[in-house]
């Protein structure tokens, strides 16, 4: 197995394919061998299908023997997280409660517009039930556990997501994000990750989170996000909340640079405390930036902490998601999703609407924001992964998983697009993630923006020592 092969990131394979250097097949069974060698430490599929997996590739390759390559990434493999819908694989969304047949034959949007593009899935990714929380363990599938270091979280919901592509067990992913969901995992696990402008990515069937979620691409680099946003965001008549298509070459619109742009950039929008170290590379971050042309002003939005809002919103998705749900199936579920769930589930209709009007504050707010500045740069977390298998850091103040998450969920209720990038190691040898947003629907501008950076920085690109097998040959002695 070659290590260039897991090196690879999905555009230079579609060069290398099509120059007959590089087959399907081969980096299929490459990505395949690293499932099995490390994701016994990480745990970040729940379901691999070699059998399916190869079959795919091996069509793939008769097309490129043909010179009949259809489609943007074909060959190319993806981690599909489990919350959507696969035609030949089940989604139980990290849950017991879930039957798998009846999830069968059908397919969410983003996997359609894959399969039309020659996509090869690798398997299903796990996550928490549901996709309720930061970090990602179930009663079902366990905890997913960082590629940095298997005793700690590689975040969530869509960890499985993060680590596979941070081993090199698939170069592209697909995640969700309704409160930070493909932005943490991402930062924690040094890997990129984006989450659209909401309805830029068709999704299908909607979700219980509501406007909050999103789903986009979750990859080693920008210009692999960029090239996934051009196949995911492909038309699709289910979801009726869809933005109308705007026809973005993603890929093209990489090139620029920032020369010109200003850039606001705030170490703590304001209210939160951050770790000294994480602060710093921020600050270095800008630093970057203005070299590259870019007029940097530190400021911050103005805008209080609406975890209040986000919480009446996000947990009143959870109920929402379990309403059908009697005792006996409670049960057999996440006790902490069951009590949110039971919580939120008590709110009078005011204080859903309350919360409603809160967002809607925000988002002007933000779209006033952007009026002067294109981008605003923040830390993506205020720390760095914790233990496995907890909601919280240990001895955090609080229960709940998004009190350390205040930089995410502030543009889930806004709707805006927000990009994570590696941007280092901190001072416990860990990732540190920069955050990138824009206005909505600038989409491109955030990750020409977040190009640029990779760019200039390449060395914030690390792969873990797990990938190396250093790790893994350390605990099997």
């Amino acid at each position: 197995m070659s290590q260039d092969i897991l090196s690879l990131t999905a555009t230079r394979m579609l060069t290398l394919y099509q120059q007959r250097k590089l087959s399907p097949v081969e980096v299929t069974r490459a990505m395949l061998e690293q499932i099995t060698r490390l994701d016994h430490h990480t745990n970040a599929y729940c379901l691999v299908d070699p059998d399916t997996s190869l079959d795919l590739a091996r069509a793939s390759e008769q097309r490129y023997q043909r010179g009949e390559a259809h489609g943007k990434v074909d060959g190319v493999p993806v981690a599909v997280k489990d919350v959507f819908l696969t035609p030949m694989w089940p989604t139980v969304k990290g849950s017991r409660v879930i039957d798998p047949a009846t999830t069968l034959e059908k397919r969410s949007p983003c996997v359609a517009a894959l399969e039309r593009n020659g996509y090869v899935p690798l398997g299903k990714t796990t996550t928490p039930e549901f996709g309720w929380k930061g970090v990602t363990d179930s009663p079902l599938c366990g905890s997913t556990n960082n590629p940095w270091d298997a005793r700690l979280t590689a975040g969530g919901s869509s960890g499985g997501s993060a680590a596979a592509v941070a081993l090199g067990m698939g170069p592209l992913a697909l995640g969700t994000d309704a409160g930070g969901s493909i932005r943490i995992p991402a930062g924690f696990c040094g890997i990129t990750g984006l989450k659209p402008t909401f309805g830029e990515v068709p999704h299908w069937p909607a979700s219980p989170f509501g406007t909050l979620a999103h789903a986009g691409p979750m990859t080693w680099t920008v210009e692999d996000c960029a090239l996934m946003m051009n196949v995911l965001t492909e038309a699709d008549p289910r979801d009726s909340q869809a933005a109308p298509r705007r026809h973005v070459d993603y890929l093209a619109a990489l090139q620029g640079g920032v020369e010109g742009l200003r850039i606001a950039f705030s170490p703590s929008l304001g209210y939160v405390d951050v770790r000294e170290d994480i602060e710093q590379a921020l600050r270095d971050a800008a630093d970057i930036f203005a070299s590259l042309g870019a007029t940097m002003v530190e400021v911050d939005p103005s805008f209080s902490d609406p975890l209040a809002a986000f919480g009446h919103l996000f947990y009143g998705g959870a109920a929402n998601a379990m309403r059908e749900l009697g005792p006996r199936k409670r049960t057999q579920m996440d006790p902490n999703l069951v009590a949110v769930a039971e919580k939120a589930a008590q709110l009078s209709m005011l204080d859903y609407l309350g919360a409603v009007n809160e967002r809607m504050a925000l988002s002007e707010r933000m779209a006033s924001f952007h009026c002067k500045y294109d981008l605003l740069l923040t830390p993506t977390l205020p720390i760095t992964a914790f233990d496995t298998g907890r909601e919280v850091p240990k001895d955090w103040p609080s229960t709940r998983w998004p009190t350390w998450t205040p930089f995410t969920y502030p543009f889930n209720l806004t709707g805006q697009p927000a990009l994570s990038v590696p941007c280092g190691l901190g001072r416990d040898g860990l990732p540190i993630g920069l955050q990138i947003v824009g206005a909505r629907f600038r989409d491109e501008l955030v990750l020409r923006a977040g190009h640029a950076w990779q760019q200039a920085m390449p060395d914030t690109l690390q792969r873990p020592p797990l990938f190396y097998g250093e790790q893994a040959r350390q605990r099997e002695a």
